[in-house]
């Protein structure tokens, strides 16, 4: 059992919540952590690096120069590579860099990245996030009560829209239900922060999926 800092819906600090980290594995898989992470920044790579080759350069095609008696080089083109404002030898065009892992692996590396964080004292528990209405000045002024400054990621089960909307324009915070959380989007966060009934929705997957 773990000791995991805990707080009641208004930001105040009460007892530790026990929890029992083992549902998301024995110990944190760091080589395939590595591996869910590399795959989600290839897949956020746009790819559209383009350069245009000697075929697509627009000029003349006549011949620069007389192919004898100067002295100098023979050139068919003013469009080859060697010329200022010719094309572009072997250069990048676009491509997608995307690729995938299989379902289990992505599952593991989700389950090993929130044992990191539980681990290295990175995860908090609240008791429930509400709002009554949009309020990005109570969203603020909740996380400082918690004392979170860095980035942040939270957690809940189910959308809320006041509670998105009090959210969503606070720097370097994010909102995600818990069902759509990945290995990436939980270890760029220094925080996680996860309502009671989120860190229950957590574990219950873990343990369904094995």
């Amino acid at each position: 059992m773990i000791e995991v800092p805990y707080y009641t819906k208004d930001g105040e600090a009460a007892d530790p919540l026990k929890f029992d980290e083992t549902v998301f594995g024995d110990k944190v898989r760091k080589r395939l952590i590595r591996e869910a992470v590399l795959m989600y920044e290839a897949n956020r790579r746009v790819g559209s690096a383009c350069t245009k080759t000697r075929a697509q350069v627009s000029g003349t095609g006549k011949k620069p120069f007389r192919q004898k008696g100067t002295g100098r080089a023979r050139q068919g083109t003013w469009q080859a590579p060697q010329h200022r404002g010719g094309g572009v030898a072997w250069g990048p065009k676009p491509r997608d860099f995307s690729y995938d892992m299989p379902v289990r692996a992505r599952r593991e590396a989700l389950k090993s990245a929130l044992l990191s964080k539980l681990v290295d004292g990175q995860a908090k528990v609240i008791e429930s996030i509400s709002a009554d209405e949009p309020k990005t000045a109570n969203a603020a002024a909740l996380l400082k009560k918690i004392r979170i400054s860095g980035t942040c990621l939270v957690g809940v089960r189910g959308y809320d829209q006041n509670v998105v909307k009090s959210f969503r324009n606070i720097r370097r915070v994010s909102l995600n239900d818990v069902k759509n959380f990945n290995a990436y989007e939980v270890l760029k966060n220094e925080t996680l922060l996860l309502t009671r009934e989120a860190l229950d929705a957590l574990g219950e997957q873990a343990k369904a999926r094995g």
